[in-house]
């Protein structure tokens, strides 16, 4: 099971001043959580693509690239690329830099993105939602199993007998389709022979079974080696010392978080009830201490044989040496109890 962490690049804030920091300190919080990561030995990092002043960070393999300088082991993906209004050629490109830069480490999570601001943003139409998304997403796989492409669409020019360099040393990027749990995604996953991601954010984890068992189906009826058959799992979560100071001290920021979405999406901020069922075993919150959090994460794993589980921490204003803590325990404490359970 490889552990790691996601973030949209979410402002802290300052303790000694209260203020929240800089959109450009809010990176540099960033790159320095991926180097804590490494050092305590996750597996995994992931930045995903947002374009709000509350989580800035638009450019994930810029920071990707960085942080290949000052890690060593830790995969750096995105998580996800907003496919549908990014090109292809572009996103592969950089992907192929953060790759070369850290000798082989990189991933892409390919999705639609949870958030629609990069819409408007970069002069796209939502009526062109799933055009846009099928044809870059085939082209992005083009591109990533040919150096020399020639592709036309409807979305963006065509390509001629194109060259895309640079390219990975291996051959090619590990790309993931990253889905909220639409089932489509999971047969979509299955046909193009892709390692899936389901973002999960509330309700039961449990139930995303019948998906991950519907992606497997269509994978091996389409010819997919069971060694590429993947699935990982992304979750809010925290781990504290014990489980009710990380319950106490990730509401806060779980409650802002959810109310600023909330107003601009139509619906309430969470009740604590609601929160202390979530967080509570079985829910889509995996905040507590490193023994549930362990046990949660194996107890998943039992239903959906997932192979990778990364949390996002940084919600609504949490402190950076509250994140930088909370990464810690993954690595140090949640870590080494699932790996010993699983080879039990």
């Amino acid at each position: 099971m490889e552990l790691g962490v996601y973030s949209f690049g979410s402002l802290a804030r300052d303790p000694q001043s209260g203020e929240l920091v800089s959109t450009a300190q809010s990176t540099r919080n960033l790159l320095e959580a991926i180097r804590v990561a490494d050092e305590v030995g996750l597996d995994y990092f992931g930045i995903g693509e947002h374009h709000t002043h509350e989580m800035p960070a638009s450019a994930a393999a810029t920071i990707l690239a960085a942080a290949a300088s000052v890690t060593e082991n830790i995969t750096l993906a995105s998580a996800v690329t907003v496919l549908s209004t990014d090109d292809p050629v572009r996103v592969f490109q950089q992907f192929a830099t953060v790759d070369a830069l850290s000798n082989g480490r990189a991933e892409i999570t390919a999705g639609r993105g949870s958030s629609t601001e990069s819409f408007p943003l970069f002069g796209y139409s939502l009526n062109d939602y799933d055009t846009l998304y099928a044809e870059k997403l085939e082209l992005l796989l083009a591109i990533n199993a040919n150096e020399r492409v020639t592709w036309s669409g409807t979305t963006r020019p065509a390509l001629h007998d194109a060259a895309v360099v640079p390219r990975p040393d291996a051959g090619s990027l590990p790309i993931w389709l990253g889905t909220g749990g639409n089932p489509s995604s999971s047969v979509r996953a299955g046909l193009l022979g892709l390692p899936i991601a389901y973002g999960i954010i509330g309700g039961v984890p449990a139930r995303f079974a019948p998906l991950t068992e519907l992606y497997r189906n269509t994978a091996r009826a389409n010819g997919m080696a069971e060694a590429d058959i993947k699935v990982s799992v992304g979750s809010p979560g925290y781990i504290g010392e014990t489980g009710a100071a990380a319950r106490d001290d990730f509401w806060p920021h779980w409650h802002n978080t959810m109310g600023v979405i909330g107003s601009q999406r139509g619906f309430a901020a969470p009740s604590r009830l609601s929160y202390d069922r979530d967080t509570a075993a079985g829910g889509a919150l995996f905040v507590g201490s490193p023994e549930e959090i362990a046990e949660r994460i194996v107890t998943l794993h039992g239903s959906l044989g997932h192979m990778r589980h990364f949390l996002q921490m940084d919600f609504g204003d949490m402190p950076q040496q509250q994140l930088l803590r909370s990464i810690e325990l993954l690595g140090t404490a949640v870590k080494p109890l699932v790996d010993a359970a699983l080879r039990a």
